[in-house]
């Protein structure tokens, strides 16, 4: 039974410190949609989601009422798009993409992941398709989202496809200069994909998963710094010495707190939509809204600036805190489980960059030892493909060395120079346009291709 103090916790979580489920994610798998006829195929899609998917918004907002924790988005992600288009063109690929859009339209979901292909070791048909089709696909449909697997630890880099990915970058932000490029913060470019991910723009239902199951996103930044600064607190009215140990285990704590309520709620959802429950994603993502930010958990650990020497070490504790008291809470902790770091998403990392604390080669390093990678990156308008090609090449090889999930999210804006503010609004935030450093320096190493050889360990079973 709750005790008193536990109970008044959670009430603090809710109304102060801005606990929320991030994501509720319906994955559906959609093979059997496969057909050579477009039409065809494009209705059993349409037909298959709209079936399983259209309580799905109700049930959440009956769930998050009844225990007083607003869910954010909800969303489904489907098997890769690219299986579907085997055999297909780009004509086929936009149709599809429509039919997707359409059907999260009727059941009022915020977005529909798993327009996807992976590619870690070659391009096949269905998979080309899919990525020449991005720029059309990704500027004329709202809600649908992107992602290609272009590395892993067993395959290494496909850099065929990742100088290929550069052009298409550049190819769906031109095509929406008037929104600043919005449209490329709807493709993430991945090494080592996870298949249970409910997290946007990269969520998909990978092979190994269920017919369908529900996956939860948590979030819970604000819990974490306001246990932190209360145990800070403390420690200085009792004169107490407070180690980063310390503080490492007030953070597990409070992971350990946000990931029980979020299977609670995700447990509930599944079992009301008579569907199998997935994962719990503890991952740390923060919004621009202030107290809600990783930056801001950072700098309550004691950096004066993001990007100040010692920034790496913070967001690796803050990482395996979180990672450790997620894996107590819960026996389904799956997804990304750890700590974003999208730079527009996050008002304290924009206001870092901003400032010129936090740079790009910074923030890389950051992402060797927290999840995902380059997120919500905003870059000069004219960064050439190959460039681009370069970034995302070096995110990637952090992932495949160090046997881990790595992403880049670069967001082209058409027209914009390093340093000038673009504002997105709502979840996505505002940015300065950062600096890329040695522009045009790689183009050579880009355009010789192929694919960069998998490390030895590669071939361990």
């Amino acid at each position: 039974m709750l005790q008193t103090d536990e109970i008044l916790s959670t009430v603090r979580m809710l109304h102060a410190e801005h606990l929320d489920v991030r994501a509720v994610t319906l994955a559906l798998n959609l093979n059997d949609c496969a057909t050579p006829n477009v039409d065809q195929m494009c209705k059993k899609v349409y037909h298959k989601i709209v079936s399983r998917a259209r309580n799905l918004v109700d049930v959440c907002d009956e769930v998050g009422g009844k225990y007083g924790v607003p869910i954010t988005n909800k969303r489904i992600a489907i098997s890769p798009a690219a299986t579907l288009l085997a055999g297909h063109n780009t004509s086929a690929a936009l149709a599809l993409a429509q039919a997707l859009d359409e059907a999260g339209r009727y059941c009022r979901v915020d977005f529909v992941g798993g327009f996807s292909a992976l590619v870690q070791k070659g391009v096949a048909d269905g998979a080309r398709a899919l990525i020449d089709s991005l720029p059309e696909v990704l500027n004329q449909t709202s809600c649908v989202c992107a992602s290609v697997n272009a590395a892993s630890r067993k395959a290494g880099i496909n850099m065929d496809a990742v100088k290929r990915l550069g052009e298409v970058i550049r190819e769906i932000a031109d095509a929406d200069a008037k929104n600043n490029g919005f449209a490329a913060a709807k493709l993430v470019v991945f090494a080592n994909i996870p298949e249970d991910n409910p997290f946007m723009a990269g969520a998909y239902m990978g092979a190994g998963e269920p017919e369908a199951a529900i996956n939860i996103g948590v979030s819970g930044p604000g819990v974490v710094m306001s246990a932190l600064q209360r145990r800070i607190a403390s420690a200085k009215e009792s004169g107490k010495k407070l180690t980063l140990s310390d503080l490492s285990e007030e953070i597990k704590i409070a992971s350990f707190r946000v990931t029980r309520i979020g299977e609670l709620i995700g447990r509930e959802v599944a079992e009301r939509l008579n569907t199998q429950f997935g994962v719990v994603d503890l991952s740390l993502a923060p919004t621009p809204a202030v107290g809600d930010s990783i930056g801001e958990i950072l700098k309550t650990l004691g950096l004066a600036h993001v990007g100040a020497p010692g920034s790496t070490a913070a967001i690796a504790m803050l990482n395996d805190a979180v990672k450790k008291g997620g894996l107590f809470a819960s026996g389904s902790v799956g997804g990304l489980s750890g700590a974003f770091i999208p730079v527009s998403e996050d008002s304290c990392l924009a206001d870092a960059a901003a400032q010129g604390h936090l740079t790009l080669e910074k923030l890389e390093a950051m992402t060797a030892v927290c999840s995902v990678g380059l997120d919500m990156i905003l870059i000069p308008g004219d960064t050439p493909p190959t460039t681009i090609a370069g970034v995302m090449a070096d995110e990637l090889a952090i992932g495949v060395i160090n046997n881990k999930t790595t992403a880049t999210r670069l967001v082209p804006c058409p027209g914009k120079k390093a340093g000038e503010f673009v504002t997105y609004g709502g979840l996505f935030g505002a940015s300065p346009v950062m600096q890329i450093r040695n522009v045009g320096a790689s183009d050579e190493f880009v355009n010789f291709g192929g694919r960069i050889p998998a490390p030895l360990q590669s071939l361990g079973n």
